[in-house]
């Protein structure tokens, strides 16, 4: 058999796992890249790889490398290759195509339809007939990565991603995919524990990803052994004979090692979620080897004859708006459980908020850290043993005030905070000054400016004076106790500093900034203030929400809106509480329409524009702007609008929407759709606060459309120390003929 180059793709972080596992095929010359890892063998290698490679995502045959300059040498490069030799004139194929730092193709769509008019251009000259194309089962995929100047060309042997195993329901959508919960069970150590008869029980098995990659592993039960296709069947070079004979060969391993298998038991609440596991459980041929029951987490105890192993869970993330209480709640129950049942065990999880693992009380190894799709997550891994046990520092603002009033209250505030009260003074005479010169009532006083104080200062002032200070979480290093001192001395000065009432004083912790985080409600005192701003009257809530309804570093661009509304029609999308609608209200819009999913915001931006008088028609609509948006673009004549305001959240998969929404991945979708309701001569401004966003400009490359990055001119002054709060671009709708 001659040997190929050939190529592995692995989930981000994944790639030192997937090395291990291709050398522990007996793979040699495994070089680990971003995202993958080269390989060279012959054939059975390469089926070898894609049957039994449980966190790769595609196996490449790589056909060649070229060099491409321009559209037509990416055309060129591919006709080189003499694609009979791989498929028959009647035949069907699909291409996949991405691109990264090209000037050449930067349109991934576009770049597919060069690569496919290549191919059937040569097929037509030589056969007078064309290949069909197939999106969903080809008789091969055609894959080309083109990175700077350098394309590589490969038959995707895979054909799908390896993540389907062929035992899931393709109905229902899981929130791990197969080989990230392999990769978490070999993390985890699991191929040693179940070895060892050691048991696993996942606690909160959902449809039984882990459950099921875990009784693979511990079988010896190629993950690929259920599939029934692959990009290599239709393959004019298909060696059917060894395909077959490593299938045979993975059949007796696997029934040897099932007459092996350690106890594997899985948990759930939800008695649907129940019923869907064992139906994967049973797809895979694993029934009676996998216990699976509804049991609570507080529950969920091993039985005395089960070998202590390893408990291993994906729990909920709490992304889901309003989520968040009932999710560290059911942290704190899982680590009671941990240490009441599970002694002497080893615990795998990964999670996304850092913070909720500290729910857990129980301290863990160094993070590792995975991506589940696009979301960065932390991998856990702990020992139970009392040891490791502590008590969970305080997560809400509850909490977090008690122990910061139990600190001032003992006499033990810092003795340093004259060295805060010092700079809170400085800056103070600074920004007091420049909002009088601006007319600006609410602003930033203070912003970590002392690493020993981590907190930002905002001052709010209409009737009186409200201070709303945001407590950054302190680094692991700092004592708590330690960190309270100084909080306890940090308001301690404020109300000297600033000649204001204790009562009108209120703390929250800011955390990672977080899509959800305007959204969490934590109080219910009901209680507004009215403030000024440009000469708009809003309300701001400073107990209810960890946001106040008004955020400040918009300030700039909330103005530029309502110096450009007079006579315009107005878009406000994911409004939030509708000050940007307020604003172009006031500046004399002569219509608005206000687009967000919180009934509670819907209201409270309409209480907003009632403070204000204004002229023309004004609209509020409680939807998901995703879906509205979506819905509004598809119409044959869809609304119009001159100017629009898109402030997405980062991350969302509430309850009340359909997928997942991840802004990286979805901003030109998105803006694409809300270019279609901008009129001719429009503008949209876009704004994130993401701080690793990079705008897809190709993609947005648009005929007729102008894009500028203003950033920079809407930070305003009291946030320049942090010039990357936020990000925002104006893109201008030019009259296209």
């Amino acid at each position: 058999m001659p040997n190929y180059s050939l190529f592995a793709t692995t989930p981000k972080a994944l790639e030192d796992i997937l090395v291990a596992e291709l050398k522990s095929l007996g793979i040699q010359n495994v070089k680990a890249t971003v995202a993958g890892a080269a390989f060279e063998g012959d054939l059975e290698t390469a089926y070898r790889a894609c049957l039994w490679s449980r966190v790769a995502n595609r196996i490449l045959l790589v056909l060649s490398t070229f060099t491409v300059k321009t559209q037509q040498d990416l055309y060129d490069g591919v006709q080189k290759i003499n694609w009979f030799e791989h498929l028959n004139p009647e035949g069907s194929f699909a291409v996949t195509f991405s691109a990264k730092n090209s000037e050449a193709i930067n349109n991934t769509h576009f770049g597919a339809l060069k690569v496919k008019d290549a191919v059937v251009d040569q097929m037509r000259a030589k056969f007078n007939t064309r290949p069909n194309i197939d999106t969903e089962q080809p008789n091969i995929r055609i894959n080309v990565y083109l990175q700077g100047e350098t394309a590589r060309l490969s038959l995707d042997l895979s054909g799908e991603s390896l993540h389907r195993r062929g035992y899931r329901d393709v109905t229902i959508q899981a929130p791990i995919k197969e080989n990230l919960a392999a990769a978490l069970l070999l993390r985890g150590g699991w191929p040693k524990i179940a070895a060892q008869h050691g048991t696993l029980i996942d606690p909160m098995c959902g449809s039984g990803t882990l459950l099921l990659e875990a009784a693979m592993i511990a079988a010896d039960y190629a993950p690929g052994l259920l599939r029934d296709y692959y990009g290599f069947l239709g393959w004019k070079k298909h060696g059917a004979q060894c395909w077959e004979k490593l299938c045979a060969e993975a059949g007796k391993r696997k029934y040897a090692g099932l007459t092996k298998l350690p106890v594997i038991v899985g948990f759930d609440q939800d008695r649907h979620t129940v019923n869907i596991a064992l139906k994967h459980i049973a797809n895979a041929g694993l029934q009676n080897k996998i216990h699976v029951e509804r049991r609570d987490i507080a529950e969920a105890a091993p039985a005395e004859s089960w070998q202590p192993g390893l408990l291993i869970c994906n729990p909920p993330y709490g992304e889901r708006l309003g989520d968040e209480k009932a999710t560290a709640d059911l942290y704190t129950k899982l680590g009671e459980t941990l240490k009441n049942h599970f002694l002497g065990w080893q615990a795998v999880m990964i999670i996304s908020n850092p913070e909720l693992g500290f729910r857990l009380g129980i301290r863990s190894q160094k993070p590792v850290t995975l991506f589940n799709g696009a979301l960065e997550c932390k991998l856990l891994r702990m020992a139970i043993e009392e040891k490791a046990f502590f008590i969970p520092k305080a997560q809400n603002q509850e909490e977090r005030l008690a122990q910061v009033t139990a600190s001032s209250q003992e006499g033990q505030g810092d003795s340093d905070a004259g060295m805060f009260a010092n700079r809170l003074k400085k800056n103070l005479k600074k920004w007091a000054k420049w909002a009088k010169q601006n007319q600006v009532s609410c602003y930033r006083v203070y912003d970590a400016d002392l690493p020993e104080y981590a907190a930002a200062v905002d001052l709010y002032q209409g009737g009186q004076t409200w201070v709303n200070v945001q407590e950054y979480e302190p680094p692991k290093t700092i004592d708590r106790h330690k960190a309270d001192q100084r909080l306890a001395g940090l308001l301690a000065e404020i109300p000297k500093v600033l000649n204001v009432p204790r009562e009108n004083i209120f703390l929250k912790i800011r955390r990672k900034q977080r899509s959800t985080d305007q959204y969490e409600k934590f109080g219910d005192s009901g209680q507004f203030y009215e403030v000024e701003e440009g000469g708009c009257k809003l309300l701001v809530n400073f107990a209810d929400y960890l946001d106040t309804g008004l955020f400040l570093d918009h300030r700039p661009v909330r103005l530029l809106i309502q110096r450009q509304a007079k006579a315009k029609r107005f878009l406000n999308l994911f409004a939030y509480t509708g000050s940007a609608t307020v604003h172009a209200a006031v500046g004399g819009a002569k219509a608005t329409t206000t687009v967000d999913m919180s009934n509670t915001y819907i209201n409270w931006a309409k209480n907003n524009l009632a403070l204000n008088k204004s002229d023309g028609e004004h609209e509020f609509i409680q939807a998901d702007c995703l879906e509205w948006l979506a819905h509004e673009a598809k119409q044959p004549v869809p609304r119009q609008y001159d100017l629009i305001f898109l402030d997405p959240p980062t991350f969302s998969n509430s309850k009340r929407m359909d997928d997942v929404f991840d802004i990286q991945n979805d901003h030109v979708a998105l803006i694409t759709n809300a270019l279609k309701l901008l009129a001719p001569q429009g503008v949209l401004y876009f704004s994130t606060n993401f701080k690793r966003f990079k705008l897809d400009a190709a993609a947005l490359a648009l005929p007729g459309l102008t894009v500028t990055d203003i950033s920079a001119e809407t930070i305003p002054e009291d946030f320049a120390r942090h010039s990357k709060i936020h990000y925002c671009w104006r893109l201008v709708k030019q009259c296209v003929e």
